[in-house]
């Protein structure tokens, strides 16, 4: 090889303050960095060292336990110690996704695992290739007006996007919502991170999340928020009792259903055996599209159901305080009327009425207009509901109105997929289920309707309302009747006064939409519900009452009991769906590494090797231990993956002795780069590049360390077989841990980094890879 590359430092920082537990990672596409900034506080810097986003849980008593950044570096799952994740977007504070893996105090979270598969096509063992039917078609142009035809036509139509026809969501309030979600919906950025546009070239692929506690359970999400379940894997022992295991390192291929899970034993801080285990998610295999399609919808409906609930927490609290403050007013003189007597059961809106039918004003309604409410009274009454009807009116036709709508459209794919695969249990849910949540959204749509045109109709007799009761306390308090307020009398709309003082002001109609229902209607009205009836038909009959002005308590236009039946009737199509995925989700066969001495760094890499009717999957292993430091073991694992489930597997290893110094950390780059982050007394640190696919490694069959031959190497035969490249640092620095991230074109491109975490905790180095090295062979390589 040729004298060592010498790297380029991209950005160096001061980490204040320290990392807690070394809890630091880079972002995969934008100069950002995350971490423990403390042991109850997330923090995520730019390399300038400015904080953009600094986040703790309620009473700062929660740890962080893990952080992992998503692929493409729009999230961070952060693990706290309430054994909770919480997913954190790069416009927002706030959490925007929680997923509950265990109790608080049960367990730690140990690992935090977040990949991308393919689920697209795959090759056909029959034709030993992908291209459908309909490609060669089109490939060859056969098309009736001459012109080139559609790729796909009927996997275009499959992934058509009705929904970017729509309007896009708007934000909601800062204030007025509650709950974990209060702030998620509030800014445009947060709101277009949770619905992004449609992607075509994404529709092909399946985020997955694997996330790891110390005993043994192993928590499976997709498309970020989709919760397919939980598993418990232990070891099986001799004695028959079953060894605990923790999760401590996760492998995937984006070809590759089969993932590579990495425990060691539980509770132990070292260990000298680490034990591999193929974890098969065989649903991304069996039913690509399908589970692209359904995963990807079942998802933005769970964040849609999210957003309409806090819409209609909004409207509730909106409502409540335009009759909140009336209210005061109105008990107000009602109590001095009663005490006075004088005027038998008479209340206020009699009082009211009979003022503006006759002019003539009681002594108690006087004092109440002209000292207890006065200008001032009255103009907190007026924006009290003027300002919340407005508000009210608003959510209901830019919030809650066009995510129904939404909801609607998601509803019919899945309905369209259900009656595709009616006699087959694999999705997990029916289009009678489908079909019954739609009928809760056609209910909520209608009563959305009717609480817009009754909130238009009470802002608009209010405003008469109002009016008039400004020139009746101007009136009543001036000494003489001046030609101002006369002519303002004469332009009054008295029907529309009356109209309110009869309908509104005791009690809005609003009422019958956004009150609590008490707890046993509800289970009354939910009952009936389940008996049959379309719930349609049902809240049409206590519709037809209600404008009949028959007393009746039924909860069927109330939108809490719709709401709270819709999330009820979802989370069963959910918790179908998950149930399905989950039994496709097998473990295959375990393989042990032990080692002599503790292992003190390891890294793991999976790589896919495609054949006719089958895959294998190639897990390679990289591990240092504590005592023999310039020594770097490379497993090979093989296993032969066919339709998705992986079978036995053949072990294999290389050690390689590398000259005079010591292995500080290694780490894997791309399928072909094993780095060595290493160090000798009296010269620079360096990375060595060694392609761990080569077999002129000399791999040799695994059977126990003892049986280990290792290649001994000079320092000069490590820098004339290796591509080696030194890093210009300060000779008081030194390393405690390496991260290294892949080239990135997702926002502008980024080469290769290789990023350092002093042992100070507080210096943070970054370093440019040249691109070029890791894409040839290097000498004796793969």
């Amino acid at each position: 090889m040729t004298e060592p590359i010498q790297l380029k430092l991209a950005s160096e920082s001061r980490l204040d303050p320290k990392p807690h537990g070394g809890l630091l990672t880079y972002n995969p596409s934008i100069e950002l960095f995350a971490g423990a900034a403390g042991p109850n506080t997330l923090q995520v810097w730019r390399s300038n060292g400015q904080v953009v986003i600094k986040s703790s849980q309620r009473g700062e008593r929660e740890v962080v336990e893990a952080v992992r950044w998503k692929s493409d570096g729009q999230f961070l799952a952060v693990g706290w110690s309430d054994g909770v994740v919480r997913l954190m977007g790069l416009e927002t504070s706030k959490a925007v996704h929680q997923m509950t893996v265990r109790k608080a105090g049960q367990s730690k979270i140990t690992c935090i695992g977040w990949t991308k598969n393919n689920a697209g096509r795959r090759p056909n063992p029959a034709t030993k290739s992908s291209v459908t039917t309909w490609e060669r078609l089109a490939s060859q142009g056969l098309d009736a007006h001459g012109k080139k035809a559609a790729v796909d036509l009927p996997r275009e139509l499959t992934f058509l996007e009705i929904e970017t026809a729509l309007p896009k969501l708007s934000p909601l309030p800062a204030s007025g919502g509650s709950g974990d979600d209060m702030f998620v919906f509030t800014t445009r950025a947060s709101l277009e991170s949770l619905f992004p546009p449609f992607s075509p070239e994404e529709s092909d692929k399946v985020d997955v999340m694997i996330v790891g506690t110390d005993d043994g359970r192993i928590h499976i999400s997709i498309y970020d928020s989709f919760i397919i379940g939980s598993f418990n894997y232990t070891l099986p022992q001799p004695s028959g009792k079953p060894s605990s295991l923790q999760l401590c390192h996760h492998a995937s291929h984006p070809d590759l259903s089969t993932h590579m899970l990495v425990f060691k034993p539980s509770g132990e801080d070292k260990t000298r055996a680490i034990y591999l285990v193929p974890m098969d998610l065989t649903f991304i295999h069996s039913s690509p599209e399908n589970l692209s399609l359904l995963a990807s919808k079942t998802t933005t409906l769970q964040k849609l159901l999210r957003y309409v609930k806090q819409v209609q927490m909004h409207m509730i609290h909106e409502w409540q305080s335009t009759r909140e403050l009336p209210n005061r007013f109105v008990n107000s003189i009602n109590e001095t009327l009663r005490e006075t007597g004088n005027y038998g059961e008479m209340n206020i809106g009699q009082a009211l009425y009979h003022s503006v039918v006759t002019g003539h004003t009681f002594p108690e309604v006087k004092e109440w207009l002209v000292d207890q409410l006065a200008e001032r009274g009255h103009k907190r009454w007026d924006k009290a509901v003027i300002s919340g009807l407005q508000t009210l009116r608003a959510l209901v036709h830019e919030n809650f109105l066009p995510a129904l709508e939404r909801i609607g459209i998601i509803l019919s794919r899945l309905l369209g997929i259900a009656r595709f695969h009616e006699l087959k249990a694999e999705i997990g849910f029916t289009s009678a289920q489908i079909t019954k949540v739609m009928d809760i959204v056609s209910c909520l749509m209608l009563v959305g309707n009717k609480i817009m045109l009754l909130a238009m109709e009470e802002l608009e007799l209010f405003q008469a309302f109002s009016t008039w009761l400004r020139h009746e306390i101007d009136r009543l308090a001036s000494s003489s009747i001046t030609e101002e307020l006369s002519e303002k009398e004469a332009t009054m709309e008295h029907g529309k006064v009356l109209a309110y003082i009869q309908q509104y002001l005791p009690a809005s109609p609003l009422r019958h939409y956004l009150s609590s229902a008490p707890a046993d209607d509800a289970e009354r009205d939910r009952k009936q519900a389940e008996g049959g009836t379309s719930l349609l038909d049902l809240l049409e009959r206590q519709l037809k009452k209600q404008e009949a002005g028959q007393l009746d308590t039924g909860t069927f236009p109330q939108v809490e009991f719709l709401c709270k039946y819709l999330d009820s009737k979802s989370s069963s199509v959910f918790e179908g769906i998950a149930e399905a995925e989950k039994r496709s989700v097998r473990f295959g066969s375990l393989a042990m590494i032990e080692l002599d001495h503790a292992v003190s760094r390891f890294d793991v890499r999976l790589s896919a090797v495609q054949a006719a009717d089958s895959s294998e999957g190639l897990t390679f292993t990289a591990v240092a231990t504590e005592v023999e430091e310039n020594l770097v073991y490379i497993f090979r694992t093989a296993t032969t993956i066919t339709n998705g489930i992986s079978g036995s597997v053949t072990k294999s290893v290389t050690c390689i002795v590398l000259g005079n110094g010591k292995v500080l950390d290694l780490k894997f780059l791309y399928d072909d780069c094993l780095l060595v982050l290493w160090a000798s007394k009296g010269e620079p640190l360096r990375l060595i590049y060694i392609p761990h696919r080569s077999q002129e490694l000399g791999y040799q069959a695994y059977t126990s360390a003892r049986n280990i031959t290792p290649h001994v190497l000079s320092n000069e035969q490590v820098t004339s077989l290796f591509l080696n490249m030194t890093m210009p640092c300060e000779p008081a620095f030194v390393p405690a841990q390496m991260e290294v991230k892949e080239a990135s074109f997702n926002r502008g491109k980024l080469p290769p980094r290789v990023c350092l975490l002093g042992s100070d905790m507080q210096t943070y180095k970054i370093f440019a890879l040249p691109e070029d090295p890791f894409r040839v062979p290097a000498a004796g390589g793969a």
